[in-house]
């Protein structure tokens, strides 16, 4: 069995509060993109649970999410199935871009049909829950408000599919440095949203990462992407989420592909010199019929 594992990108994040056990409140809209890792599972001996991956910076060991995830299914319902899987990486990790939450939903939803469990919906959201906060995001895709910590989600209306050039960075930001880094004046309790303004009129232009006001301190060199973007009419242009990946929706792809923008750095002189990789917003979710590419065995 082929599972895809579709990215995501944030359009907008909103810190609204500090709370108590230390995590913060937010408002953020989730967005799946076409940019997927695959999933491949297949059974193995009763108890074995492997993990494979082509990815070397990613820990594929016990404290993967996806081996937690096939751990969590296991304790959920006393099976004692195994399985085998190897995860094909097209999505970065440290980028924003949720590879690894992605990657856990899909081995809740694969190793579900495949072991032959029938959890429903709300069983399986309740296990993403305890594996990370926007892993239950992945079970739905889409565009999605996420409250709270990102785990309370409201489905949206798809938007319109727009074409979306991801920039990525040589080097990855852990997500939790960037959380403790955010200071009282970026909270936005009380303020007026403009992620729900903008669910209102459709204007781009109001929508802000707060964290990307930790990020720029830390690496100022991604400010360099937003003037580039910018001068060339992107809708939107900034980091998604917690992480590097610079995200630009925008209406221009075939004006900018034919210059070069999304290549590298030796396809134009303006070019700030990462590679870059068009990936649309499009309503992929792994229940919608997208994620089951190929199905073999008990798949």
């Amino acid at each position: 069995m082929t599972v895809k594992s579709f990215a995501k990108i944030n359009l907008g994040l909103e810190i609204v509060g500090k709370r108590t056990d230390g995590y913060h409140d937010i408002r953020t809209l989730f967005q799946t993109i076409s940019l997927a890792d695959e999933l491949h599972l297949e059974p193995a001996p009763a108890g074995a649970i492997h993990i494979t991956g082509d990815d070397p910076s990613v820990a594929w060991d016990e404290t993967n999410l996806v081996h937690r995830a096939a751990r969590l299914l296991r304790e959920k319902t006393g099976t004692d199935q195994g399985a085998r899987i190897l995860v094909k990486k097209s999505v970065p990790a440290g980028r924003g871009l949720g590879g690894g939450s992605s990657n856990a939903a899909a081995a809740l939803l694969g190793l579900n049909r495949m072991w032959g469990l029938g959890i429903d919906a709300p069983g399986l959201a309740g296990l993403a829950r305890r594996l990370g906060a926007d892993v239950p995001f992945f079970l739905h895709g889409g565009l999605c408000l996420g409250e709270d910590i990102g785990d309370r989600l409201t489905r949206l209306p798809d938007l319109a599919p727009l074409p979306c050039l991801l920039v990525f960075p040589p080097f990855p930001i852990p997500t939790a440095s960037i959380y403790a880094g955010v200071g009282p004046s970026l909270t936005s309790a009380g303020k007026v949203s403009k992620i729900m303004r903008f669910l209102e009129s459709g204007d781009f232009g109001l929508l802000e990462n707060d964290l990307e006001h930790v990020i720029l301190r830390a690496y100022p060199e991604l400010e360099s992407w937003k003037k580039f973007f910018g001068e060339r009419g992107a809708i939107l242009s900034q980091v998604s989420a917690g992480g590097s990946a610079e995200a630009v929706p925008t209406r221009r792809q075939r004006s900018w592909a034919s210059t070069g923008c999304g290549g590298s750095a030796s396809t134009r002189p303006d070019w700030p010199g990462w590679p870059g990789v068009w990936a649309p917003m499009s309503p992929f979710s792994c229940t919608g019929g997208f994620a089951w590419e190929r199905t073999s065995g008990t798949g």
